[in-house]
């Protein structure tokens, strides 16, 4: 029987503007913040309010599409040529996600047979909807594929925020979990905090909570003695990355988890979508790591905890190598090793193209 289940948006376009989750005071509060400019949307996928790859793509399309639509230019290139400009301003936000820069160049390669500026804005903001909408369809797809590994009532591990607020519904690696409650069935959750931003503290645990899925929030130094001895099934997370390989960038912490699991036998799957494999890249060498800012790491809650001149090194994420994951779910099937031929023969060049 299918039941009714509160699963939290993140991005939501209302007619001029775009209605944003503020993932920063999560989840204490539920903030939603208007954003009407570009300017705007730049400062959310730069300090977090909006976050997670699919989510942040959607984010950036709407936020392209929104500017546009104030342009005010008497030729078409003279339009092209401002979109190629914003286009790359928004892209520069942040380096590692593929799917920022996959739906930037959607929107811009939209417009290659348009004939005015009427149809190019309106091309726009159509595109940017069906980046929503395939991703709705992509997660839910990603679930029901997730489901076929898992059984209900298991124990699963995961890590950071790969939920429904990181994408346009259901999540990747947190999807099984929704469509199981709207299933009637249940999992039980173990969800480390993922230090230093926490989001697996604030956000995955408040999202499942949401939905009414069972929850255990662990920091992330105890996962190996709960994976040893709370009867783990699997591991899943999410991936901001995929190298043509197979080789996933994560939050960081992804890579511990993977060789953890590799060690006690446990399956370690990566959930994503087509739009996070990225084949102009052989291996996860050439991915881009994003260091972000000092006070991360020394802060908590604006609470400083070290001492003052103390050295930080923050990479905001790590890049699990291909041969510590059992499988890849992605909403067109499971893929398992060899990586190499199995991404080039399901990643359709739709998807993949950058």
């Amino acid at each position: 029987m299918v039941q009714t289940i509160r699963i939290p948006i993140s991005v939501e376009w209302k007619e001029d503007h775009i209605k944003l989750l503020n993932q920063q005071n999560l989840p204490h509060h539920t903030d939603y913040i208007n954003l009407t400019t570009i300017e705007d949307v730049y400062d959310a996928i730069v300090t977090l309010k909006v976050r997670g790859a699919p989510a942040i793509g959607i984010a950036a399309a709407y936020g392209l599409a929104m500017s546009a639509q104030k342009y005010d230019f008497e030729t078409l290139e003279q339009f092209k040529l401002k979109v190629n400009t914003e286009k790359s301003y928004l892209a520069s936000s942040r380096p590692t996600a593929v799917n920022l820069f996959w739906a930037l160049n959607r929107l811009e390669k939209s417009l290659e047979n348009v004939r005015s500026i009427n149809e190019a804005k309106t091309t726009l903001l159509h595109e940017a909807f069906q980046i929503q909408a395939e991703d709705e369809e992509m997660c839910r797809q990603i679930g029901e594929n997730a489901l076929t590994l898992l059984h209900p009532g298991d124990s699963v591990m995961t890590i950071c925020n790969a939920g429904s607020i990181a994408t346009a519904k259901y999540g990747t690696a947190l999807a099984p979990f929704h469509l199981a409650r709207e299933k009637g069935k249940q999992f039980h959750v173990y969800v480390c905090e993922t230090r230093p931003v926490l989001q697996g503290a604030r956000l995955t645990a408040w999202e499942l909570q949401q939905s009414g899925v069972e929850t255990t929030l662990i920091t992330d130094n105890m996962a190996a003695h709960t994976m040893k001895t709370k009867g783990i099934k699997a591991v899943i997370v999410g991936a901001d990355r995929i190298a043509a390989n197979g080789d996933t960038a994560n939050k960081i912490g992804t890579f511990g988890l993977a060789l953890i699991a590799k060690a006690l036998n446990i399956p370690f799957y990566v959930a994503a979508p087509s739009t996070s494999f990225d084949l102009t890249i052989n291996t996860g060498d050439e991915i881009t790591i994003e260091e972000r800012s000092p006070m991360e790491v020394l802060q908590i809650v604006n609470t400083t905890i070290a001492p003052e001149n103390t050295n930080v090194y923050n990479p905001a994420f790590d890049v699990t190598p291909n041969h510590l994951i059992t499988a890849i779910i992605t909403e067109k099937g499971i893929l398992y090793p060899d990586y190499v031929e199995q991404i080039r023969e399901n990643m359709c060049d739709k998807y993949i193209s950058l």
